[in-house]
């Protein structure tokens, strides 16, 4: 499968290189060439030096022939729309937006585009390690409606 990446940060070196041990192919889009170094010597990928939201850009990193696209740059902005142009132009199925702004998350989530709020993963990762089991859900949707959560019962409730 052919995987297009924009951002060559850690985030998007980590990930471009995890994807290439799993076998497939990827295209990494930046707009700083001296990011590609991240990637290491032994990256057999395409790199497409740019704006990851130019079509032209998309193009040369084969966003026609992508299984899935992933906006991991450092700006809200720049991934929310690299992500839609993605699907919306080029159909690209999968596709998901790092989002540091976690209000800004929960509307892209409602515009169909699964992001990933840095900050709120973090937080919520952090609560479950440190709150006793129970008190952080598990899945909320984005609509806030549905909530799947872990929680202790009583004892007298089982059996």
């Amino acid at each position: 499968m052919h995987f297009v990446i924009m951002g060559c940060g850690r985030v998007g070196a980590s990930l471009a290189r995890a994807i290439e041990r799993a076998g497939h192919e990827v295209a990494v889009i930046d707009q700083d060439e001296s990011a590609f170094r991240r990637l290491g010597t032994s990256f057999e990928g395409r790199t497409v030096t740019g704006v990851g939201f130019d079509r032209d850009c998309l193009r040369a990193a084969g966003i026609e022939g992508a299984y899935a696209f992933a906006a991991v740059s450092s700006g809200d902005n720049s991934n929310i729309l690299a992500a839609r142009v993605a699907r919306e132009k080029y159909g690209v199925e999968h596709v998901v937006a790092r989002i540091y702004d976690p209000g800004r998350a929960e509307i892209y989530q409602r515009l169909g585009i699964p992001t990933v709020a840095t900050v709120k993963w973090t937080s919520d990762q952090m609560l479950r390690r440190l709150l006793p089991q129970g008190h952080v859900p598990e899945h909320t949707d984005p609509s806030g409606r549905v909530v799947i959560a872990e929680m202790p019962v009583s004892a007298g409730w089982i059996g």
